[in-house]
């Protein structure tokens, strides 16, 4: 045998032996189905606490597709590898959870695997979900148990070679996943101990305001909520270094959550309307305050010398509506709503554009998604709707529209390549 025909075999037994070892390494045994599904009680606090918590954990928000039954599962969850779709968590025993144990519903929370030893894919916040308590994790589990089984298979999630294998998951479980309950900061308050449970656990808020790593895996540190990506939106910063031109104080974060609205930041738009309208917004006033409290504290000193009234006032009283093409086309799509008098406008709020952070943020995205399609389904409906200048407006309107805004009302430089970025965020759009 040649020096070549022996390495190439060496080579060979390697390559299963790494394969054999991966295998065994993932491998994952199925937890037994339920013998007598349905036959289960538990207590109507217990469901209560249970339905709290799934309103924090956004449960209906992922797997309710749109015009689909409640937590039935289908939506589409587009990501550069493919399409995932969320899964049917209601209690029918052929296509949703009816066969789960709490055993196998507690390994899915907190190890990211499901009944019969399948691994989840991330999308599945688990690396949160993880740090929930076994109380809480049962009354969740009594909750979603006690909703009507409805008969629905969503259609399989569907990613490119080699991110269909879920097996390999594991590795990445090594990298990011920590399982198991949070540790609680005895230096704090209860109320902030309870703010961060709520916001590092069931919230999941850094599955989206964090940033992520070539591997999608969540940056932690000095990261750690300082803005990411959902849905293709940009989720702000939730701490010391937000573009936000006001901090957030801990009044108008409760009142943002309940609500969806802060007169001194603006409107839940893109993927955080339905998180405030099926999530927070369900929340009891207790669990917003500890959320505000843990989040608040992060702040750091007052981001500016004026106040949202001084910013209105700067802004609105030095705006010629018709001195430029910028100034033509506000006065034209923006000026009834934007720029009234208070109290003025028909229906809903009056968003301040000189407190909206979309206008100071880094990246324009957000403000040409709004510009683009308006706000269609507001977090509360009292709140008004925005409507949407796609078909009214070309992407150079758009482009000089927004960096008018930009300048007078935030007063930062026009964002660069502007129009260039609404033609792909126009394509990007129609496409869904």
């Amino acid at each position: 045998m040649s020096k070549i025909k022996k390495v190439a075999g060496w080579g060979g037994v390697a390559v299963i032996a790494v394969v054999v070892a991966g295998a065994i390494a993932s491998w994952q045994p199925e937890i037994p189905a339920l013998k007598t599904p349905g036959s289960q009680t538990f207590s109507t606090a217990q469901i209560e606490q249970g339905r709290k918590l799934a309103d924090l954990g956004d449960c209906a928000v992922c797997h309710t597709r749109a015009g689909g039954e409640r937590n039935t599962g289908g939506l589409a969850m587009e990501i550069p590898f493919g399409t995932i779709y969320t899964t049917n968590i209601t209690p029918d025993v052929e296509t949703g959870i009816g066969k789960w144990s709490f055993d196998a519903f507690k390994r899915a929370m907190r190890l990211g695997v499901d009944r019969e030893g399948h691994y989840l894919y991330p999308a599945f916040p688990y690396t949160a979900f993880t740090r929930t308590s076994d109380a809480d994790l049962e009354a969740l589990y009594a909750y979603l148990m006690s909703q009507p089984a409805v008969k629905y298979q969503p259609p399989e999630t569907a990613l490119n070679f080699p991110f269909n294998i879920r097996q390999g998951i594991v590795t990445w479980n090594w990298l990011f996943l920590q399982p198991g309950p949070m540790d609680t900061d005895t230096h704090q308050s209860a109320e902030w101990q309870r703010g961060a449970y709520l916001t590092e656990g069931l919230g999941h808020c850094s599955a989206c305001h964090s940033p992520r790593n070539l591997m999608f895996g969540e940056k932690g540190g000095e990261d750690h909520l300082t803005g990411g990506v959902a849905e293709e939106w940009t989720a702000p910063s939730l701490v010391a270094n937000s573009d936000a031109p006001l901090n957030w104080s801990h009044e108008d974060l409760v009142t943002f959550m309940h609500r969806g609205y802060s007169a001194n930041h603006g409107v839940a738009a893109g993927p955080m309307a339905p998180v405030v309208n099926e999530g927070l917004s369900q929340l009891p006033p207790e669990d917003l305050n500890a959320i505000a409290t843990y989040l608040t504290s992060f702040q750091r000193g007052d981001k500016t010398a004026g106040t949202a009234d001084k910013l209105n006032q700067q802004t609105e009283t030095h705006v010629e509506p018709l001195t430029s093409e910028g100034a033509r086309l506000f006065s034209g799509a923006c000026m009834a709503c934007h720029a009234q008098e208070k109290g003025a406008q028909m229906v809903g709020v009056r968003p301040s554009l000189a407190l909206n952070t979309n206008l100071y943020a880094a990246t324009p995205d957000n403000a040409i998604r709004v510009i683009l399609d308006g706000i269609q389904n507001p977090a509360k409906t009292d709140l008004g709707f925005m409507p949407a200048f796609r078909h009214n407006l070309s992407d150079a309107q758009i482009a000089v529209l927004l960096n008018y805004l930009r300048e007078e009302y935030a007063g930062k430089t026009p964002w660069p390549e502007l129009q260039k970025r609404v033609t792909e965020v126009r394509a990007e759009t129609e496409r869904k």
